[in-house]
């Protein structure tokens, strides 16, 4: 059941985008503040198994160096076994299970596995070295040494990180921060399972049910009603929630769908619950939290380790961009103050991810007086608005350079992503949100410089309903098949694309 083939049977619901809902209350508020980050365990784990590994490696190397490097020459048999035995033990801490939240945070009894797991390895290395008679190829005092540095090191390395993740936990860094949807028992029942469950990181925020009579009770399970699921969209916009559970039985398809079709456009995993389901699937159907099994109906796109690639091509694709554009943006800078009077840099406010404002740098490309800061009226073929410069910079999309500022050190836009629009752009004298239904989807990532609907032709003017129709199309896309090679073809595939300038104005 993927979020692709939800999208396309939602495609024919009406009202995809929420009316604004009520205010929250000021537990949500405290609940959900934007200054406690989530930490994605996905990410925490594996820059801890990364971190052992550097830990076992690097102590067999500096052993080496220490007791042998005078008398014996690192020759290939030692890389070898360190490499060997290194990756044998992270393969023992993985299957015992030391790399969970729970066992990141509590260092006694995940010490007592790694102590037995690390023992283990070198026992077997050292009866497999015997049997095979190469014991002498190597030095049993190096091994040794080892053996007892590199667990040393590996203890205190996981007591600095049950530290952290104690903290981090405590500070609810880890929590899914998570909405019901649907009251009454159904969802009673979910609420037990999961406060059963404290290693699952559920953060249970609020309980959201369309129906209003006595089948959805105002408190559940000790948590509060917050309204309709379109007031849990208007609270996505603005406070940071990460998961939604449905409890709605899968028999309600109609009723499923409407309410569907009003949260995708978020940036969240959204999850139905099967565990009071007659429909019978195979275990490997369903993925789980805890022990609840689940429908995956939508994932948050670029998370995790995705999201972690991509800044990193971003901060050091767009740091190299910006060094070699720095001509450019001279050259453009002192053309634009010799052109017209007026600031160099133009900033506009414009939807970024998850509909919040961010505030984009371009050149000034109109006179100072007739500027449209909320692109309320879009800038069309001869506009008078335009100076002359100014429109050899927006044929050329040589204003848009300054974004580069924006990906590398304000860090609210991406390199590759949907264009970000300003808040007032219209398309036949409508909102963008009024003439597609799904606009609001494509915020569910950063936007960027460039994106595959510019290089595919659908760049500059959006003046009919048709072309916006088509460029979020293409951003949707984008986000349902992205790649950091997608993102690397679209960037090469950028500058053919802008020789192609007949809608830029």
């Amino acid at each position: 059941m993927s979020g692709i083939g939800f999208r396309h049977m939602l495609g024919s619901v009406s009202g995809l985008d929420a009316a604004p809902g009520a205010d929250p209350s000021p537990r949500i508020e405290h609940l959900l503040s934007p200054a406690q980050a989530r930490l994605s365990t996905v990410v925490v784990t594996g820059i801890v198994r990364a971190i052992d590994a550097a830990v076992m490696i690097g102590t067999g190397a500096v052993v080496h160096v220490v007791y042998l490097s005078p008398v014996l020459p690192f020759d290939w048999i030692y890389p070898f076994v360190i490499v060997v035995l290194s990756m044998s033990a992270l393969i023992g801490f993985q299957a015992s299970g030391c790399y969970t939240i729970g066992a990141l945070r509590s260092f006694f009894r995940t010490g007592a596995k790694i102590t037995l797991t690390w023992t283990l390895v070198f026992l077997a290395a050292t009866a497999l070295a015997f049997f095979l008679k190469t014991g002498g190829n190597f030095s049993r005092v190096w091994l040794g040494s080892w053996f007892v540095g590199g667990l040393a090191a590996l203890l205190i390395e996981r007591f600095a990180v049950s530290r952290y993740v104690e903290a981090a936990t405590r500070a609810g860094r880890f929590d899914r921060r998570t909405a019901i949807i649907g009251g009454g028992e159904p969802a009673n029942e979910i609420i037990r399972l999961l406060q059963a469950q404290p290693e699952s990181g559920i953060r249970i925020v609020g309980i959201y049910d369309d129906r209003g009579d006595d089948r959805s009770p105002g408190i559940v399970a000790g948590h509060v009603k917050r309204g309709k699921v379109a007031d849990l969209v208007e609270h996505a916009r603005r406070n940071p929630i990460d998961l939604v559970i449905f409890t709605v039985p899968i028999s309600a398809e109609e009723r499923l769908l409407q309410m569907l079709g009003k949260l995708w456009v978020l940036p969240i995993d959204i999850r139905l619950s099967a565990h009071a389901s007659k429909l019978k699937l195979r275990p490997r159907s369903y993925s789980y939290i805890g022990s609840i099994p689940v429908l995956d109906v939508f994932d948050r796109p670029i998370a995790d380790w995705d999201h972690v690639v991509k800044w990193l091509f971003d901060k050091a694709v767009g740091s190299a961009l910006l060094l070699l554009a720095l001509p450019i943006l001279l050259l453009a800078a002192i053309a634009v103050k010799l052109d017209s009077r007026g600031p160099i840099l133009f900033r506009q406010r414009r939807y970024g991810f998850n509909n919040e404002l961010v505030e984009v740098l371009k050149f000034r490309s109109m006179h100072v007086d007739q500027s449209d800061a909320t692109a309320s009226k879009l800038v069309t073929r001869n506009d008078p608005r335009v100076t002359r410069v100014g429109r050899f910079l927006r044929k050329s999309s040589i204003d848009e350079l300054p974004q580069l500022i924006n990906v590398v050190f304000k860090g609210n836009l991406s390199l590759v992503g949907p264009r970000p629009h300003a808040v007032q752009a219209k398309a036949q004298n409508r909102l963008y949100d009024q003439v597609v239904d799904s606009y609001f989807a494509r915020h569910r990532v950063k936007p960027g410089i460039t994106g595959w609907a510019q290089i595919n032709g659908w760049r500059g003017e959006t003046d009919t309903e048709e072309k916006l129709q088509r460029r979020v199309e293409h951003d949707l896309y984008y986000i349902e098949n992205w790649s950091v090679f997608l993102d690397i073809y679209i960037l090469l595939a950028t500058p053919f694309a802008l020789l192609k300038h007949e809608n830029a104005y």
